[in-house]
């Protein structure tokens, strides 16, 4: 069930009820693509950081360790000892991101495996299959991610393709949630609107996946080339023609700035890499902007990540520290950062949905976007 609470413009606060608890929006989604976050981040950790609900990928899990693996140890939640919801990615974004090693018919994709080049089929069936296996909470529909740029031809004959891959995904869930040896038989699924950068095409997508009556809804090909405008050129003209009472999910997006427009658009789910790739890479995001801790200026600095921030790393270690773990290559730096860094984004998340819900989210969003504008 999901219920808009508060609104403020198009920006909305809502509740969505799963079987795996209650998720606030908007939300973001912390990546941990073979069921762990890059930088050796435990559950402990992210429980202590307010994590909300975790995304974890269905085509790196099904080919290490095997979603039959996961099926055996309990699914994802107990295989993990993660407690909340979890959102599997459909695989489809491997069609787009693997395109040396794919090939896409109407019946589904053949992969050769990334890790040891074994051949994989991949269709709307078995996408479900394995994410039923994995008993996440959410499943997300097996599409393709149109490569960007494409020609309008193109674009239209994936969108049809996708369209008829969604419609097989709902009729194999029904069926999968229906088996009494499934782990989780109220598992959900999401729908993928596409269409690249293509006005009309984006629309009548809209329209047509909106008639079949999913949990969600998400907006996909995007964030993969085109320009930040185009984007947002995109959300304004694609979200008002999706269902009011269902979820908006942004996919793989993205930076502070990003996730304030789209939520000012409407959008509800946000999940992207840059808060653990780029704290492993020493960058750090602060509510003054984001600063890199490889920066020799920090080398004797006493003072926190940030000093408006209460998370377990800035209430006990110093830049200077971190920036020495870091230089030193200890895997404890990598962690500290990623920590710090989903700790920042789930506390801007909260910040939004309280602004929302005072009725000041557009002077938040532009001091927030300002703070961000150059690297400090």
């Amino acid at each position: 069930m999901y219920k808009v609470n508060y609104k403020d413009g198009l920006a909305k606060s809502a509740t969505f009820e799963t079987v795996h608890g209650t998720v606030e929006t908007p939300v973001f989604m912390n990546v941990g693509t073979v069921a762990a976050i890059k930088g050796a981040v435990d559950i402990r950790d992210l429980e202590e950081i307010n994590t909300q609900i975790m995304l974890c990928n269905t085509y790196h899990l099904h080919v290490r360790p095997g979603d039959d693996v996961v099926y055996d140890m309990g699914g994802v939640r107990r295989f993990t000892t993660w407690k909340g919801p979890v959102l599997t990615d459909s695989g489809g974004f491997q069609v787009f991101s693997l395109s040396s090693l794919r090939k896409i018919k109407e019946e589904g994709v053949y992969f050769n495996s990334h890790i040891d080049g074994r051949k994989i089929f991949m269709g709307p069936e078995e996408s479900m299959r394995i994410q039923s296996n994995l008993a996440s909470t959410i499943a997300m529909a097996f599409d393709e991610c149109i490569p960007y740029p494409s020609d309008l031809k193109y674009a239209k004959d994936s969108v049809a393709r996708t369209t008829r891959w969604l419609k097989r995904c709902k009729t194999e869930m029904d069926r999968l949630n229906s088996l009494p040896e499934t782990i989780n038989k109220d598992q959900m699924l999401f729908g993928i609107n596409q269409g690249m950068t293509y006005k009309e095409l984006r629309i009548d997508h809209a329209k047509e996946i909106a008639e079949l009556d999913l949990d969600g809804y998400a907006l996909g090909g995007l964030a993969v080339g085109e320009s930040h405008e185009q984007m947002y050129d995109v959300l304004d003209y694609t979200v008002p023609h999706l269902p009011q009472d269902k979820p908006v999910y942004l996919m793989g997006v993205g930076t502070p700035e990003n996730i304030l427009e789209a939520v000012s658009r409407g959008v509800d789910f946000f999940d992207c890499v840059y808060p653990s790739r780029n704290g492993r890479h020493g960058h750090a995001y602060t509510s003054h902007g984001k600063i890199n801790l490889l920066n020799k200026r920090f080398e004797r600095d006493d003072n926190p990540i940030d000093d408006k921030c209460n998370c377990p790393v800035c209430k006990r270690y110093t830049r200077g520290y971190i920036r020495h773990l870091l230089k030193a290559k200890e895997a404890l730096g990598l962690r500290l950062m990623v920590t710090h860094n989903l700790a920042f984004y789930n506390n801007l998340m909260a910040d939004i949905r309280l602004a929302i819900k005072e009725q000041r989210f557009d002077r938040f969003r532009v001091e927030t976007e300002e703070a961000f504008r150059e690297e400090n």
